[in-house]
């Protein structure tokens, strides 16, 4: 399995990996990652992979908006040729890993190290799976999927650019604990991580690494949200880099009381438990995450990261918005002053509302897409390999 580079990216893999010890316990993971990754610990302590290891690789930088511009920038075309140079290393250092682990199928779920690994599997004649969660398949799926075996995708497959006889739809993978939150549920996730069982929750999240611009957003909000709702609790998941910073500026910017009804974390690894303690929840459009609180039934204000190349975090939230299953601020409108106070109270003080938007965005949940993706790999696994042409 490889992939990695956020939690949206880690998360699927591990859900797939869990599934398929289920189904297999003898079979045997191994996990590659990006050397030098921040979340490479994540699946180093899973208790369903087998071994992990690292290749290098490198991003290629492209900026939504920026068009032919980019090219005069001659810092970002430096990073972009070191990375051409990094994705070399990594294929060759991939080449003569898998020829020494001798994988019999590997799952790659996007991603910068997806290139090199797959490159190394093509040099190998190692079949590969690859899966896109977003509408838009990411830049690494669209350079190696000539080659893959199977496209396994989250939404019809008709939207998808891949020849529709390899492509097959089976939503995104989650752990087995997204499950819909009752009343009782979310007093237990409250109990569990010492949450007031009285108050109103909302949770902040960008991200396992983070969002600067959602959480600066957040911090021009929070002292309006506390000050009228004497009962708030937030729960605000900064990013790891970006923790220190945000703890900091909330006391900076809150009276002592206000201060110990805001709790700020880094990543969290069990984010079923936050995302179901809470009322509501304000996040970039990642559709991992928004697998995630489809499958919860959660309320959500959703800021998608609009910067980025094919702006998929968009689309992604325009399909929900559209049918009512989410509240969709830009970047833009979010930063408008108090803009995003006057939203997410409208949801605290309206429980029809955010019961609506729950049952909405439930319809969206693929409660079976680890299972389902572990038995397509297991599938191939009992298929005899063919040549990749």
């Amino acid at each position: 399995m490889t992939g990695g580079g956020s939690g949206g990216h880690i998360t699927p893999i591990l859900a797939v990996a869990a599934e398929l010890k289920k189904l297999d316990p003898d079979t045997r993971i191994v996990y590659i990652g990006q050397a030098g990754e921040s979340l490479l610990d994540i699946p180093s302590h899973d208790p369903n992979i087998d071994e992990v290891f690292t290749v290098r690789a490198g991003k290629f930088r492209r900026y939504h908006g920026e068009g032919w511009r980019q090219l005069f920038d001659f810092p970002t075309q430096y990073k972009n040729l070191r990375d051409t140079l990094f994705v070399l290393i990594g294929s060759w250092q991939s080449f003569r890993l898998l020829r020494r682990i001798k994988p019999e199928v590997i799952f790659t779920r996007g991603g910068f190290v997806s290139v090199p690994v797959a490159v190394g599997a093509i040099m190998n004649r190692v079949p590969y799976i690859t899966h896109d969660s977003d509408s838009v398949p990411s830049l690494a799926n669209r350079l190696i999927a000539r080659w893959a075996r199977l496209h396994a995708v989250a939404l019809p497959k008709e939207v998808y650019p891949y020849p529709q006889a390899k492509t097959l739809t089976v939503g995104i993978p989650l752990e087995h604990k997204y499950q819909p939150v009752t009343p009782a549920l979310q007093k237990q996730y409250r109990q569990e991580l010492e949450l007031p069982l009285d108050a109103q929750v909302v949770l902040i999240t960008g991200g396992g690494n983070g969002a600067a611009a959602l959480n600066d957003v957040v911090l021009a909000n929070a002292s309006s949200l506390l000050k009228s709702y004497p009962a708030l609790h937030l729960v605000h998941v900064a990013g790891r880099t970006l923790e220190d910073g945000v703890a900091k500026a909330y006391d900076g910017l809150l009276a002592a009381p206000e201060r110990k009804r805001v709790t700020v974390l880094g990543f969290v690894t069990e984010f079923y438990r936050y995302s179901g303690a809470a009322d509501v929840i304000v996040a970039r459009a990642g559709a991992t995450s928004l697998a995630g609180f489809a499958a919860q039934g959660k309320a959500c204000v959703i800021i998608p990261a609009g910067q980025l190349v094919g702006d998929h975090q968009t689309k992604n939230a325009q399909v929900l918005a559209n049918d009512g299953a989410i509240i969709m601020l830009t970047q833009e409108q979010a930063e408008q002053e108090r803009r995003l106070a006057h939203v997410v109270a409208e949801l605290l003080d309206n429980a029809v509302e955010r019961r609506h938007l729950s049952e909405q965005l439930s319809h969206f949940a693929h409660p079976d897409a680890a299972k389902r993706l572990a038995m397509v790999l297991l599938e191939q696994v009992k298929t005899p390999s063919k040549n990749q042409k």
